[in-house]
């Protein structure tokens, strides 16, 4: 059956509402007839709407059927509603229920798990198109907005995503009344008198089953073969000056159909005939079902999860103290260089896409930005340290909401711009807005499986391909012209490389650039979702690719079940879900510990992780030699000598190791710090250029026979003390180099601790996201709009009484100075509502319905129906007035 059948069999299906209220007539109309409900629900999900509140209705209806407001809403919806927008756009308008169900059902009934999921499904998505003012009308009369039906309707550029091409009707514009009768002729028809009558013929034959059936049974197999081809798009091919027979067959009875000298096209009622009356393919009206990669017990996954959060913490603290003292210089453009992050991630022993990730974590968070110096570098931020003076768990919720909130996307480090250029970690051009929200339906699918449960990521990533499908991809037709000259390659399911009747003497052109590249911003999706995983994975909120139950508080998502979609959000304050969150990773978290085991080789363990002040102190006097679930510090004469710089001795040193060690402290480790001490501060080095002092000069003359000292230039002026031409910190480092262990001491002798200052950025912000679109309203919001849009089209739509002598300009009544006076005062005196027309300061020119309470002193003071409050207006500025009908009064 096809769409003209369907058209005069409408009917309404069964449970459906009969719709026996006048349709409108427009948009407007259908905003109009719902309720505060329904238009809260429009601005809730289009958002856009809102900026600013319309003044009334109808300019509501204008706003939602611009182009940038469709795209968006139409990119925001799941692959089916999309299916059924693309339906109604190669419709009928206004098309019927029936006919839209028709082009999913098809003229041959379906599996019934199909029909049935059909059925279901497409209620719901006519439902959600009209709830975003994408269709309007009953069901007898459904109506697509008409920008998205001239986004989604087909065209030789853009072919529709449902495979179809022109109509009939369109296809032959312009075609000459002779070729038409020649196509009438040829097809079997009587001939017309004038090409509308020949264009109805043939459109009627097209979509009439039985004869349709009849003229195809003519046709050459090889004609048949070609019409298989095209059937499901893209319809357009290209063909020689001198086609091969089965293509003239098809051109002479108007099958195929002339676009240009050498471009054919299939029309759109063929087209239905082959498919059997189907709009797509494969209709997706089910979301495809997540799979399940393993299970494990929950208290599994949060270990795992609560180990890598912890580690998390570790790794930022380790990177941001690594740059206490300054970090890398920023580069002009912005950023880090290459050769600093790979140093970075050297430091981090981490690949470079996980150093850039740490990088941009700590950016968001607000730990890290540049110091704003002449020599602009990178350092931790005030934040910082009043991070650190933080519980763990609350340090761990603090990055994750900056992450989850972050429009800067990491895993763009290393790729290039648009232009070209590499780019580069902590610079400009890495926010992507849909980061945020792919993160949340990432980590939100997740929670949709029970505790513990890991998803397959391809499922995962299928799932998320069907909620926010890109527009242009949800079928399997692309833009651009199809290859229909070489069949191997048409979207037929034939393999490539086949061979077609008119392959030879064809050729596929190349394809049309759509406006806007949906492939780039589909793939992009998908690498945010894969990018999530492993991030989600890296901070701790999954363990073992499950959701840990932190991460479900952090989320306000139930902890012991599965969440639903309406769970998402459940309304919790994130400062609240934050506090929740650090509540239950805080006994997760292994217990920080006072002491270590020094052991016999020079090294010290830590069991566990350990109390800030004493891992502080530890990493001055020792250096970190492995990481993991014990840390492993070694001591060296390095190390002791940089204890010995900060102004401790040998005692305390001592003391310090006796406190906090559970063993005895070993006889190589004691030898070590006494040797150091006691060579420590035996040279002293102090500020002439520099000079060097020491009271055995056979130590000065062992330092000037080395020859490592030769870059120092040294020369002795008296027999305890060497002249240099270095700078005292230059000097100091060479002859440490050497194995010496000088002191540096100040103009009168005594020698400097070398404590060094941390270096803070001025107090900096972190950046604030990019943001896709206007925020969700809040309900406070979403109710004053409402109310003030209600009042503006009372207003506009109020029925006036028409003055004596009417004269309006621009829309806006015009009266003199004396009646606009008189009139108000009546409406003051007789408590009634008026209509003026009011101009503000700005010449903003406005129409109001108002209740005049007090007219004195050039104002009129009233309640003003369209604010929704007492307002006061300049006699002067009241363009002219006029009374309300007396049922409006």
């Amino acid at each position: 059956m096809g769409i003209g059948e369907l058209d005069r069999e409408a009917h309404v299906p069964e449970g459906r509402p009969s719709g026996t209220a006048a349709s409108p007539r427009t948009l407007a109309e259908a905003l109009r007839a719902r309720g505060d409900d329904g238009l809260a629900a429009l601005l809730r999900a289009r958002p856009d709407l809102l900026g600013p509140v319309p003044n009334d209705l109808t300019q509501l209806a204008t706003r939602a059927g611009t182009r940038a407001s469709v795209v968006r809403a139409l990119e925001r919806l799941d692959r089916f509603s999309l299916q059924v927008a693309e339906a109604l756009a190669v419709a009928p308008d206004p098309a019927p229920y029936a006919v839209l169900a028709g082009l999913f059902g098809g003229d041959r009934d379906a599996a019934g798990g199909e029909a049935a999921e059909i059925g279901a499904a497409l209620p719901r998505a006519v439902a959600l198109l009209r709830e975003q003012a994408l269709v309007w009308g009953e069901d007898d009369r459904l109506r697509l907005v008409r920008t998205a039906r001239e986004l989604l309707s087909p065209s030789p550029q853009h072919p529709s995503p449902t495979g179809l091409g022109p109509t009939v009707a369109e296809a032959t514009a312009g075609m000459s009344p002779g070729r038409l009768q020649e196509i009438v002729a040829a097809a079997g028809l009587p001939s017309t008198h004038d090409p509308v009558s020949a264009v109805a013929a043939l459109t009627a034959l097209f979509t009439d089953r039985e004869r349709m059936g009849g003229l195809l049974d003519t046709a050459p197999p090889e004609a048949l073969s070609v019409l298989d081809r095209l059937v499901w798009g893209p319809p357009y091919g290209e063909v020689t000056a001198k086609p091969t027979p089965p293509v003239s067959w098809l051109r002479d009875r108007g099958l195929l159909l002339p676009v240009s000298p050498r471009t054919m096209v299939l029309p759109r009622e063929v087209a239905l005939h082959l498919r059997g009356g189907r709009a797509h393919r494969a209709p997706e009206p089910r979301a495809p079902e997540l799979g399940v990669a393993r299970a494990y017990r929950p208290q599994v996954v949060d270990g795992a999860a609560a180990g890598q959060a912890y580690a998390a913490l570790a790794t930022v603290e380790e990177l941001l103290k690594s740059w206490d003292h300054g970090g890398p210089a920023v580069l002009r453009a912005g950023g880090l260089s290459v050769r600093d992050l790979k140093r970075t991630a050297a430091a981090l022993d981490v690949p470079e896409s996980v150093a850039a990730f740490w990088l941009e974590l700590a950016y968001g968070a607000g730990l890290l930005a540049s110091d704003g110096e002449a020599d602009e570098r990178y350092a931790p931020t005030p934040a910082y340290d009043d991070w650190l003076d933080q519980p763990p768990a609350e340090r761990w919720a603090r990055l994750v909401t900056a992450w989850l909130a972050a429009t800067r996307t990491p895993g763009l480090v290393g790729g290039q711009d648009a232009k070209g250029r590499t780019l580069s970690a902590l610079g400009p051009d890495l926010d992507r807005a849909a980061a945020p929200e792919v993160r949340h339906r990432v980590l939100g699918l997740l929670a949709t499986l029970p505790p513990g449960t890991a998803a397959d990521p391809e499922s995962l990533l299928a799932r998320l391909r069907w909620e926010r499908p890109t527009r242009g991809t949800s079928t399997a037709a692309r833009p651009g012209t199809a290859p229909a000259a070489s069949p191997g390659t048409a979207g037929a399911g034939a393999e490539p490389g086949a061979a077609g009747p008119w392959a030879s003497e064809t050729r596929a052109p190349a394809p049309a650039t759509p406006p806007t590249a949906p492939r780039p911003a589909a793939d992009l999706r998908e690498r945010l979702a894969r990018w999530v995983l492993g991030d989600a994975e890296l901070l701790g909120i999954t363990g073992r690719g499950a959701l840990s139950t932190p991460a479900r508080a952090l989320l306000n998502l139930p902890l012991d079940g599965p969440a639903g979609p309406a769970a998402e959000g459940g309304g919790v304050e994130p400062e609240v879900a934050a506090e929740r969150a650090a509540e239950l990773l805080e006994p997760l978290l292994p217990e920080a510990v006072d002491h270590v085991l020094l052991q016999a080789d020079l090294t010290a363990v830590a069991p566990g992780p350990l109390l800030r002040p004493l891992a502080d102190a530890l990493a001055v006097l020792a250096d970190v030699e492995s990481k993991g679930g014990a840390t492993v510090y070694r001591f060296t004469p390095g190390s002791v000598r940089r204890a010995l710089d900060t102004g401790r001795s040998a005692s305390d040193l001592h003391a310090f190791l006796t406190a906090h060690a559970r063993t005895p402290v070993p006889q190589p480790l004691a030898y070590l710090i006494d040797d150091v001490a006691r060579k420590h501060g035996h040279l002293r080095i102090g500020a002439a250029s520099a000079y060097v002092r020491c009271d055995d000069d056979a130590l000065l003359g062992e330092i000037l026979a080395d020859r490592r000292s030769a870059a120092l230039r040294l020369r002795r002026l008296a027999p305890t003390v060497l002249a240099a031409q270095a700078d005292p910190a230059s000097l100091l480092e060479g002859l440490r180099a050497m194995g010496y262990a000088p002191a540096a001491e100040s103009a009168e002798g005594d020698v400097l601790v070398t404590r060094a200052d941390a270096h803070r950025t001025p107090p900096r912000t972190a950046p604030a996201p990019v943001p896709d679109g206007p925020p969700v309203p809040d309900a406070t919001l979403l109710t004053a709009a409402v109310r003030a849009i209600r009042a503006g089209d009372h207003a506009a739509t109020a029925v006036r009484r028409e003055p004596a002598v009417p004269v309006t300009t621009g829309g806006l009544p015009r009266t003199s100075a004396a009646e606009t006076l008189a009139t108000v005062q009546a409406a003051a005196l007789t408590g009634s509502a008026v209509w003026i027309g009011y101009v503000n300061a700005e010449g903003a020119a406005s129409q109001r319905v108002i209740a005049p309470v007090r007219v004195e002193g050039g104002f009129v003071t009233g309640y003003d129906h369209t604010a929704d409050e007492v307002r006061t207006y300049p006699l002067h500025r009241i363009t002219g007035v006029a009374e309300l009908a007396d049922e409006d009064a």
